[in-house]
């Protein structure tokens, strides 16, 4: 029996494990990086134990020290979570040498499944489905589109498309490099791409007497970089004929290996109904709540009964309503899907049912692995947290997750949120018309649009200078009663300047005798202000804003909440730093991370969108271009240096500034 177990991962599936450890009376423990000391993680479990360092190589991907701390915590098992070492063989055997109980499969089935290529000859010979593998060196015209993946991975690394023979070498250097640092594992190989395929997978568990539940089947086609954001069952595409062949299926690939425990089977389902195998993931999926909620079960106190050699029922329970998930990152899928790191200052989800755990009846699920001021870093994933709305139907499900998302408070870091709703209220996705392709289909650019139009940023802008008034006024140390910007005779009004996104908003107001005057469309009148809340009527319509004031190292952030969506202002200073002032042509650092290889050299021309360098942060390698065509003057970093968000990467100069100039 289970007494204590260690959670060999971090965030998210940490407190999802210790959610469940508590409801059994199992004793969790954890390890964390030096960047986790202070993760909520680390504060819910009942002990924790120090992995010197920051990145995966030197903490989370160490098995040897995860063993020994395992055994220095008093743990009697240890539960791999999903991603970093739940899929590596060699750990599992650790961890059984150790003495220690395995929550997962057998290491021979991890070892079977780690390399998509003998798992996918394996899976043919059983008589799955599968598509045929590609030899890298050996791919013609003909074959083309390719997909490029890694043999021992997953979650969208070492993954490329490639549509033209010239970008193959390049493709599959930067595919072998990336499953390298991730995987520890440079071999990949190629695979017919299949366009307008739907992503969908089949939950299975096993215990060790025989017994293989099949739990419906999952849908996660919605995917950006091969990586899925939106999860769902039942799919809207497949009917019960289907689902039975996918189960079975499923079933079959889990009996030709002896598989125990929970795994995923994953599919590619075309529009004909045919369905071919990608792979089996030999751990629990990111996207386990949907199939939790929908069959009103625990996975995870199913991995701990049967890895203490419980037996399943004869049947599993059957499926009611329907759930879908959507990852939220803190990412920026306007800007190529750039990472954002730094402090998040305010994280409130609403009307939130249960946390890590199936609502006591239809609602809403949060499992974050963040909370109001956690620092989010860039050597992770940047997922903040999965949302998941449990509804009787589809449409029901979609609808509230919808609304749960665009009244969220998620202030200080960029993220997908507004990508997220886009996607869940878009009539082709309320029609169940999705697929792998659905993001490049409707275009991300739109898809990112903001929630808030141009009339509600100005509205916005409006409430957090009255808003920030009120503020000053409170924390004035004399006359905090006159009101702001007072004069004994008629004077100019109160002019603030914020920046949102990348365009400045000017607002312009008065307090009189006869009340609020702007330079807002819309003639808004003031009904209330403080420095939290303000409510305006316009045209008769009341609007309520909740606003939060933050100083942060760069100046002051205000974010505004409302119905009318969510915006972010950063206060324009009135005399700006000299020194702040960039060279022109300067390419900065998106993001902290460190500098993988340099493509150019001091003194050579570039034309606008070359690639100048590629950093590597939160996992991902990310290309770094030339915004214009110019010379390259400035190269002031080099490969493998460390640099932090703003650091200047590149400068790029127009060699004939004068051909600009209007001439008389």
């Amino acid at each position: 029996m289970i007494s204590r177990l260690m959670v060999a991962n971090r965030g998210e599936i940490a407190r999802r494990v210790i959610r469940t450890c508590r409801a059994l009376g199992i004793s969790p423990v954890v390890v964390c990086s030096d960047p986790d000391a202070d993760a909520p993680f680390v504060a819910e479990a009942d002990a924790a134990v120090r992995l010197p360092g920051a990145s995966p190589t030197e903490t989370y991907l160490r098995a040897a020290a995860l063993v020994a701390a395992a055994r220095a915590a008093g743990a009697d098992a240890v539960h791999p979570g999903y991603g970093f070492l739940s899929e590596n063989a060699a750990f599992a055997r650790a961890v059984l040498d150790a003495g220690l109980t395995w929550v997962g499969p057998d290491p021979d089935c991890i070892e079977a499944m780690g390399s998509k290529i003998a798992a996918k000859k394996r899976m043919a010979a059983a008589g799955v489905p599968v598509l045929p593998e590609l030899d890298p060196e050996s791919v013609t015209e003909d074959d083309l589109p390719v997909l490029v993946k890694a043999s021992a991975g997953g979650g969208g690394r070492g993954m490329r498309t490639v549509r033209s023979l010239a970008d193959l070498p390049g493709e599959l250097a930067a595919a072998r490099a990336e499953a390298a640092s991730a995987f520890g594992d440079g071999a990949v190989f190629c695979e017919p791409l299949l366009t307008g395929a739907r992503h969908v997978e089949v939950q299975v568990l096993a215990d060790a007497h025989g017994t293989v539940w099949a739990l419906g089947e999952r849908e996660c086609s919605i995917q950006r970089r091969h990586q899925k954001i939106v999860e769902e069952t039942p799919s809207p595409a497949v009917d019960a004929g289907i689902r039975a062949r996918l189960c079975e299926a499923a079933v079959t690939a889990a009996r030709a290996i002896g598989y125990v425990g929970a795994g995923t089977v994953e599919f590619l389902l075309d529009d004909q109904g045919r369905f071919h195998f990608l792979e089996v993931n030999t751990r629990l999926q990111v996207e386990h709540p949907v199939t939790e909620c929908v069959y009103g079960m625990d996975l995870v106190a199913w991995q701990l009964a049967v890895a203490e050699g419980e037996r399943l029922p004869a049947e599993p329970p059957a499926p009611r309503g329907h759930a879908i998930e959507v990852r939220l990152y803190a990412e920026d899928p306007a800007h190529d899907w750039r990472p954002a790191s730094g402090r998040l200052l305010r994280f409130e989800v609403s009307d939130v049912d249960a946390e890590f755990a199936v609502p006591p009846s239809y609602g809403l699920r949060l499992d974050a692995g963040v909370a109001s001021g956690s620092e989010v870093g860039v050597h992770y994933d940047p997922m903040l947290a999965k949302v998941i709305a449990w509804a009787p139907n589809r449409t029901a499900a979609a609808r509230r997750l919808a609304a749960a998302l665009a009244g969220a408070r998620v202030h200080g870091l960029t993220t997908n949120r507004e990508l997220l709703v886009n996607v869940l209220r878009h009539p082709e996705f309320l029609a169940g018309r999705t697929d792998t392709a659905f993001l490049d289909r409707h275009g991300v650019a739109a898809l990112a649009e903001p929630l808030a139009g141009p009339d509600a940023v100005r509205l916005s802008a409006l409430a957090a200078a009255l808003a920030e008034a009120q503020r000053r006024r409170a924390t004035a140390r004399v006359q905090r009663t006159v009101p702001a910007g007072w004069r004994n005779l008629p004077s100019a009004p109160q002019r603030v300047a914020f920046r949102h996104a990348e365009s400045i908003v000017d607002v312009e107001y008065r307090l009189t005798r006869d009340g609020l005057a702007s330079n807002v469309p819309g003639e808004p009148t003031l009904l209330s202000a403080t420095e939290d809340q303000v409510v305006l009527d316009v045209a008769g319509v009341r609007h309520r804003f909740a606003v939060a004031g933050y100083d942060t190292g760069d100046g002051r952030l205000v974010a505004v909440d409302s119905p009318l969506g969510p915006v972010s202002l950063a206060t324009v200073p009135r005399f700006p730093d000299p020194d702040a002032v960039l060279a022109e042509g300067a390419t900065v650092a998106p993001m902290p991370g460190t500098v993988l290889r340099v493509a150019v050299r001091e003194g050579d021309r570039v034309d606008a969108g070359a690639e100048l360098l590629v950093l590597e942060a939160m996992k991902m390698e990310h290309r770094v271009t030339a915004a214009a065509s110019g010379v390259v003057t400035e190269l002031p970093v080099r490969p493998g240096q460390q640099v932090d968000a703003g650091t200047v990467l590149a400068v790029v100069s127009d060699p004939h500034p004068e051909r600009d100039v209007e001439r008389p």
